[in-house]
């Protein structure tokens, strides 16, 4: 089928026919405005308002190549380029996440204990930048430092941060190894690590699995607190005595966070559950020391 969808109402019609067997209802409507608003360059409210408008041939093929890449999975934001996420606008690609609304639900807490904080703040495996960029729009008085193992993920990040003007210093790191001392000192870290393990892939949809970066998703069966741990061992180094420690979580890792954090001696544990009612967020305070 090319070039013969003549209307918004025609197209809306034959994209549902399309991906009814792949997403549901509400997916399917969802999808439908924004790649309507993507392609005619309007708004939602337009687009109900005009169903009879009619396309160009160029639209029209636009329509259906884009249809076709949903109906193989790809996600729509990698289709359109970018997302919204806690009020800015994220360029994604396949190499970086698409951020998620449980990330979101981190910032939000994040800000909420922190509103007048002044001082350094790092965001370990900044992946688009969203995180980073959120809380540096958000704590005027904050210095924010976001680092990543993946060269592809921090010119997207460093890209993001352009276009919300957000100011962060960037760096390339990969946490899993030891890293050599350095004069950094932070009073706030902020991770959304990789925590989905392998077993759990086979239940998970091909628009994640087939096309978000797998590096940044998956952790093997045997040790899925791998990057967790790594980041209290080096939070023992940098993060300063009271110092606040902030990860998005698996879901079903609530009490195994739990006694990680207190097995380092966090004080103030706790594990703050999503929207959805699954313990989503695990916080913890660095215990006083010397």
């Amino acid at each position: 089928m090319s070039g013969n969808l003549q209307t918004i109402k025609e197209t809306r019609n034959y994209i549902s026919g399309e991906l009814a067997a792949i997403y549901s209802g509400r997916e399917v409507r969802s999808l439908i405005n924004v790649i309507l608003s993507y392609v005619l360059k309007t708004d939602k409210q337009h687009l109900l308002m005009e169903p009879g408008r009619q396309l160009t041939v160029e639209q029209s093929e636009e329509m259906i190549r884009i249809c076709s890449e949903l109906k193989r999975g790809k996600p729509v934001q990698y289709i359109t380029g970018e997302t919204r996420f806690y009020g800015c606008t994220i360029r994604v690609d396949e190499s970086v996440l698409i951020p998620r609304q449980e990330t979101e639900e981190l910032v939000d807490f994040v800000l909420k204990e922190n509103k007048d904080y002044r001082g350094n703040v790092l965001d370990i495996g900044t992946g688009s930048g969203c995180i980073a960029i959120a809380l540096a729009l958000h704590m005027s008085g904050a210095v924010i430092t976001a680092l990543d193992n993946s060269a592809k993920a921090l010119k997207k990040a460093a890209e993001n941060a352009g276009i919300n003007n957000a100011n962060i210093n960037f760096i390339k790191r990969d946490i899993l190894k030891r890293w050599k001392p350095f004069n950094y000192k932070t009073g706030i870290i902020v991770s959304n690590p990789p925590y989905v393990t392998e077993s759990e892939r086979k239940y998970m949809h091909i628009n994640v699995t087939g096309f978000e970066p797998p590096g940044a998703l998956f952790v093997p069966d045997d040790d899925p607190l791998r990057f967790y741990r790594a980041i209290l061992e080096t939070a023992e180094n940098i993060l300063e005595p009271g110092g606040r420690l902030y990860f998005e979580i698996n879901g079903e890792m609530g009490a195994s966070m739990f006694r990680l954090l207190d097995s380092f001696k966090y004080t103030g544990v706790s594990i703050i559950k999503d929207i959805n009612g699954k313990d989503r967020i695990a916080k913890g305070v660095k215990n006083g020391g010397k």
